[in-house]
């Protein structure tokens, strides 16, 4: 049995996060969305066709020809010309029933399971924003076909998840009015024929990542369901509660205050006299210093916030470095849902409360103030007591 992961996509409306990796390789708690899609996938399939495009060589690197059980396959999409175009890559791979899934994603198992007891199957989630996604048409409980971004708020979206096998590549796609090929409009040309296309609807957990700030979401997600283990350093004086997990070679020195769940990769010197707070998760090679209250936040690996900063609500790339001082607000004076610039337009993220952005690589001046929902690019760095009022490019 076989899997197709489409991750060839540029993915904009998650930069700056994705100027430095494609999206399928954002982590939380020490893991990338591809790898966890590919754990839910292991003993389901035997082999993964993964395709890939954009800054391909970083997710090749990462994965190679297998992971646990899977045989992994790397196809190029060249032109990007839509999903249908990204599967009809995979065509002469592909035999008999396979899955089709999203890259960016997070799935369950337990509902891929689900779907794949069908010949032909989509999974749909009930969602109260339905123009934001595309709608599952049903008719006598099949569906009869997938409309883009409906002009209605209540109903079943279809979350990027299929069962299909390889009669699907006999039927014609044509371009779509956006000029490109839609893996969705298989549904259509399949219930043409009269084929059972049947849906299953999510009972485990699914978490898109369209935009950045909804890494947070499935951290927090995910955090709450992991138990602590230890296999760092804690030193007498130090305070840890609730569910925590220690990596390899973590020392957490006298006077931090660790309050669960957190977790904390390998490698790390917390502290001391540090605050973590509920759903902070921490990679590898970090130092979180003196004075330092992180909450609710993803902070990427070797990233050192080294002494009286203020990071809630956030997500902070790899290699970057806080001056002393540097604080994000995360929260609008008017108590407001904070906004943010997605590809030139202000996005309501949807949440009360959200920190900043940071890419890869940022460095910020001692005293740096970042307001709520602004983004620094890679590489960039802050003057010292410089007000970050509007993203940095």
């Amino acid at each position: 049995m076989q899997a197709v992961i489409f991750a060839a996509g540029k993915s904009t409306r998650t930069y700056p996060l994705t100027l430095t990796k494609p999206k399928p390789l954002l982590e939380i708690l020490g893991k990338s969305v591809l790898k966890h899609n590919l754990e839910q996938l292991d003993g389901i399939v035997n082999e993964v066709i993964i395709i890939v495009g954009y800054k391909k060589e970083q997710i090749i690197e990462k994965f190679g020809n297998s992971f646990m059980s899977l045989k992994l396959r790397y196809i190029e999409q060249k032109e990007l010309n839509g999903t249908g175009g990204a599967l009809i890559c995979a065509k002469e791979f592909l035999k008999n029933k396979f899955i089709v899934m999203n890259g960016d994603d997070y799935f369950s198992k337990k509902d891929i399971e689900r779907c794949f007891k069908h010949e032909f199957c989509v999974l749909g989630k009930k969602v109260n924003e339905l123009h934001r996604f595309g709608e599952l048409v049903i008719k006598d409980n099949n569906i009869i076909e997938i409309k883009e971004k409906p002009q209605k708020k209540k109903g079943i979206a279809n979350i990027g998840l299929y069962i299909f096998n390889d009669k699907i590549f006999e039927l014609h796609l044509k371009k779509s009015p956006r000029k490109e090929y839609e893996v969705t409009d298989y549904i259509k040309l399949l219930s043409n024929l009269g084929k059972k296309v049947n849906y299953e609807l999510v009972e485990d957990y699914w978490f898109p990542i369209t935009y950045p700030w909804n890494l947070l979401d499935a951290n927090e997600f995910f955090i709450n369901n992991l138990k602590s283990k230890n296999r760092g350093i804690i030193e007498k004086g130090a305070t840890v509660k609730g569910n925590v997990i220690i990596g390899k070679n973590t020392i957490v020195k006298s006077g931090s205050y660790i309050e669960g769940p957190v977790v904390i990769g390998d490698n790390c010197k917390i502290g001391p006299n540090c605050y973590l707070r509920q759903n902070t998760s921490i990679g590898s090679n970090c130092n979180i210093g003196n004075a330092v209250e992180i909450k609710n936040s993803i902070i990427g690996n070797n990233t050192c916030i080294a002494h009286l900063s203020y990071v809630g609500d956030s997500i902070v790339g790899e290699n970057v470095n806080f001056g002393a001082g540097t604080k994000i607000a995360n929260l609008r004076h008017d108590n407001l849902n904070v906004k943010s610039f997605v590809k030139g337009e202000l996005v309501d993220t949807l949440r009360r409360k959200l920190g900043a952005i940071l890419a890869d690589g940022v460095h910020t001046g001692i005293n740096t103030s970042i307001n709520p929902g602004r983004k620094i690019w890679p590489n960039k760095t802050t003057l010292p007591g410089e007000v970050v009022n509007r993203d940095i490019q």
